[in-house]
């Protein structure tokens, strides 16, 4: 990649043309690129839109008191998709009906009901008018007499006029008589020829269910069944309906039989649901949806046009349409390795040629830490950034020291547990993967720590650890290998704690089934000093990597935060209505999530696509993962202590700070979370005990309890036997569900995923692939003199090859990005927050603590008494930095799962 110069760009709507190909997702549209002395310019320009209508004043008549002037100011989002799609004949009646002062027909609704009649009062009905134009803003105005015995403002009806949709912001009531009412929207309201159904939005004041004004109750109600649907029918990108089904729609079997997978969710391989959208079904399987191009999400769930124009979703759809076809045509041997690791090191300082890429100036804008086009035209060059951690310490990556400190301040510092029981044994069946008894034994055990204590009393004072990658690997290992230029163990990796609180690995076990005729084989390695068994030990610490590598984006990344939280998003938007102080609490963490599982079903993740060919699981990538959540998955373990507590990493203490005390001191991921974990739980403590004072509050809240019954049977419903599901009844335990959800929506999904470029950016320190076995497995003569001879070849065939290599780093440097317009935890306060007084002061708590948190920080990586985090040539842990700059930075806690 490019080392990027300062890039400008301007995201205005007036100088910007279309330019075909463009994705947005869910459907193709037209892009854009600048514009200079446009007939288009010009001709927009006669549209006098200064010039305004007489004000259309709406009244209730026959009003024995009197009335209040009141101004609704209407702000809606000008966006660059509404604009083009809008072009044309439809443009013109629109501008008319804004000339006519009739775009949205606004209907105010009464949160009182009539004390006369005791029904709903009659809505007063406006229109507003355009009035003014300000950047991408455009600002609509209407005019009301509000009868004095009207009542509170509650919610606001809209009608949309136009013939195409409109993003509206908000809607401010000025003139009423307790002061400014303010009704956050932020929504995507449909033109009244598309559906006939209105839109309504309540204002900024949240309610539970009881506490629901009188003249808002059948509103509040009907809301939630429109957004729950009736589970039938295929749904359209227009539609805001959240309904469940399985992980049916990952490949076409009829179009390609080859790219059947097994279908996720159900008895054969439970997980979690997915958004439902209604497909058709295959003709050859009709428990298979067809496979088509723009996965339907609720139209509120897509990004933002900042994200979908600058960032994310151009960035994966030029990767995976220009970019990686490319890389295939220039490295014509999908089977071609690396000569020597100096060729790996020209990826960062020459780059690639790739024939010229249509569109050059758009993947330069697009993406421009990866493209630069050659001066002569006829190529385009795709270089590497130096990451971080290669750029620190060119030999970072062999050092056992860094093998183990990434355990627990690198990408994937949630596999790492306590040795609680000896000896090491499986639990898999021994007719079938053999003896269970590990290899790794006490004698080498003792050997290793130079005699320094016994095993039992290492076990007993906590300084043996493992990365244990055994039991769920090795079921697959021959299937693996029946896959061609693969290969599997089952793994298991011993760590000695150090007095300084470093880690020493200490053996590796690998593990291969009974198949092909021969028994089980395993072997244990340990560091060496003689060549050969230095280059084994090498080249078994690059299997347990990709182990690593794969269990990190399959579970700790793909499965905990993405696929876990898509049924918390659905169940909110199904039972918590928009007015409930929950959802509320809730939205910001759960924003964007949907589209960017969708985007990954349909690019990443899918049949034969980019995840299966980096992965050395290839087309069992998911389905490992479903063996995961069957077998290991707890809700009631995923929150950040009881993460730590299951894996023996911390203990229970009162007298700790946050609570606990943790095994190792210097742990960066749990120490710098805990202070997240602890700014963040005082937050939504105060939020849920100004909500909700006493038990018997959250016991009555009828949709509290739909919702976490929804996400208990429904959601993740193959677990919804399961004892350890944590009780709805008390305050307490709203904090705690809470808590859980926002966690793994915002830090752990951070700690997971922007590191990705920094640590595996340069991929022999963490291969995704591994293509050949051990030297010492079952080797030829041949086969082992020649590793004899040249064990930096062994090396260079077994991590992945060049296509394999270049198309993960892409990747990898694709989701590390934060986008433009991220918002960060702690950043800025949702309006309904900032507008009470109590959830105002406590917001500002916590945004005043995380800026203390990152301090903290800052200082942690500066003593030099924690070896973990810091030392000659050490990466700084900073990926529980609150806040961040855009692009690749490698910190920065984003609220929600949007990449």
């Amino acid at each position: 990649m490019l080392r990027p110069n300062q890039i400008r760009q301007s995201h205005s709507i007036g100088n910007l043309l279309p330019f075909t190909g463009q994705f947005i997702h869910g459907f193709f549209t037209p892009a854009f690129l600048p514009l200079h002395n446009s007939n288009m310019n010009r001709t927009r320009k006669t549209v006098k839109l200064g010039i305004h209508p007489n004000p259309i004043k709406a009244t209730l008549t026959n009003t024995p008191e009197k009335a209040s002037a009141v101004k609704a100011t209407v702000t809606v989002k000008q966006t660059v998709t509404s604009f083009i799609k809008n072009i044309g004949v439809q443009q013109g009646l629109d501008e008319i009906h804004d000339l006519l002062g009739k775009t949205l027909l606004l209907e105010l609704v009464s949160a009182d009901l009539d004390h006369k009649t005791g029904v709903e009062k009659s809505k007063i009905k406006g229109y507003a008018h355009r009035v003014r134009k300000d950047g991408n803003n455009v600002e609509y105005e209407a005019e009301f007499e509000i009868p004095a015995d009207f009542g509170e403002i509650g919610a606001v009806v809209v009608e949309n006029e136009h013939h195409k949709e409109m993003f509206i912001e908000h809607i401010v009531f000025a003139g009423v008589p307790n002061g400014v009412v303010s009704v956050s929207c932020n929504s995507w309201v449909h033109s009244k020829f598309d559906n006939p159904r209105n839109r309504v939005f309540f204002t900024n004041k949240s309610y539970l269910p009881s506490q629901t004004p009188n003249g808002l109750r059948r509103l509040r109600e009907e809301e939630l069944l429109n957004l729950q649907g009736n589970g039938l029918g295929q749904r359209k990108s227009s539609e805001r309906i959240y309904d469940y089904d399985v992980y049916n729609d990952l490949g076409d079997s009829d179009t390609d039989p080859t790219k059947k997978r097994s279908i996720l969710g159900g008895k054969d391989f439970p997980y979690p649901r997915r958004c439902r959208t209604g497909r058709p079904r295959c003709r050859t399987d009709p428990s298979y949806e067809k496979w088509e191009a723009g996965f339907y999400v609720p139209r509120d769930e897509a990004f933002s046009e900042v994200k979908q124009m600058t960032f994310s979703t151009n960035f994966m759809y030029s990767m995976l349409t220009a970019i990686i076809p490319s890389l295939e045509a220039t490295i014509l041997d999908p089977d071609l390795g690396f000569p020597n690791f100096n060729a790996i090191d020209e990826l960062y300082t020459q780059g690639l040629n790739l024939p010229a890429l249509d569109k050059k100036e758009l993947w330069k804008s697009v993406l421009p830490r990866l493209i630069k086009t050659v001066s002569d035209g006829a190529h385009s060059l795709l270089r590497f950034e130096t990451p971080e951690t290669l750029d620190r310490d060119k030999f970072f990556w062999l050092r056992d020291e860094e093998f183990s400190r990434q355990t627990l301040g690198g990408l994937n510092p949630l596999s790492i547990k306590l040795v609680t029981e000896w000896p090491l044994k499986s639990k898999l069946d021994p007719k079938i993967y053999g003896p269970a008894e590990s290899a790794i034994t006490t004698d080498i055990i003792q050997r290793e720590i130079n005699e320094v204590m016994t095993v039992h009393k290492a076990i007993d004072e906590k300084r043996l650890f493992m990365l244990d990658y055994h039991d769920l690997f090795l079921p697959y290992v021959e299937r693996v290998r029946d896959l061609k230029g693969r290969t599997l163990y089952g793994s298991r990796t011993i760590f000695f704690l150090n007095p300084d609180g470093t880690l020493k690995p200490i053996a590796i076990e690998l593990t291969r089934p009974p198949m092909d005729g021969k028994p089980q084989w395993k072997e244990v390695y340990t560091p060496c000093s003689h060549s050969t068994g230095d280059w084994l030990w090498k080249l078994a610490k690059t299997h347990v990597l990709a182990h690593d590598s794969i269990y990190h984006q399959l579970v700790s990344h793909w499965l905990k935060t993405h696929a876990c939280s898509e049924p918390y998003v659905i169940a909110t938007n199904r039972h918590l209505s928009v007015m409930h102080p929950i959802y509320r609490l809730l939205h910001p963490h759960l924003r964007y999530t949907m589209e960017i599982n969708a985007l990954a079903r349909e690019s990443l993740i899918s049949a034969d696509g980019p995840i299966e060919k980096i992965m050395t699981l290839g087309k069992y990538y998911l389905e490992v993962g479903s063996v995961f959540y069957d077998q290991h998955w707890r809700f009631d373990q995923q929150s950040l202590p009881a993460d730590l507590i299951s894996r023996g990493m911390a203990v229970e203490d009162p007298n700790a700070p946050q609570g606990l005390r943790l095994t190792i001191k210097d742990y960066p991921y749990a120490n710098d979370g805990l202070l997240l974990w602890d700014a963040l739980k005082q937050w939504v403590t105060e939020y849920v005990n100004h909500y909700y004072p006493n038990s018997s509050m959250v016991e009555a809240d009828q949709e509290l309890q739909a919702w976490w019954t929804e996400i208990r049977t429904v959601g993740h419903g193959d677990k919804k036997d399961e004892p350890w599901w944590p009780v709805l009844r008390t305050p307490k335990d709203l904090i705690e569900i809470l808590m859980t959800i926002i966690w793994v929506a915002s830090c752990q999904h951070a700690a997971v995923n922007f590191g990705q470029y920094t640590y595996a950016g340069y991929f022999p320190s963490r291969p995704s692939f591994t293509r050949a076995k051990m030297p010492n497995e079952d080797p030829t003569e041949d086969e082992w003199r020649r590793f004899l001879r040249k064990p930096e070849a062994a090396l260079l065939e077994c991590l992945p090859s060049q296509i394999q290599a270049t198309r993960a780093m892409a990747i990898w440097d694709v989701i590390s990005h934060h986008s433009p317009d991220e918002e960060y935890v702690g950043e800025k306060p949702e309006a309904s927050w900032a507008e009470n007084a109590i959830t105002k002061a406590a917001f500002e708590r916590l945004h005043g603590k995380l800026k203390e948190v990152e301090a903290i920080i800052d200082e942690r990586n500066a003593d030099c008494k924690l070896k973990n985090r810091n030392g000659a040539g050490i990466t700084p842990y900073e990926l529980l930095k609150p806040f961040s700059e855009p692009g690749v930075t490698g910190k920065g806690v984003p609220n929600s799962v949007s990449i």
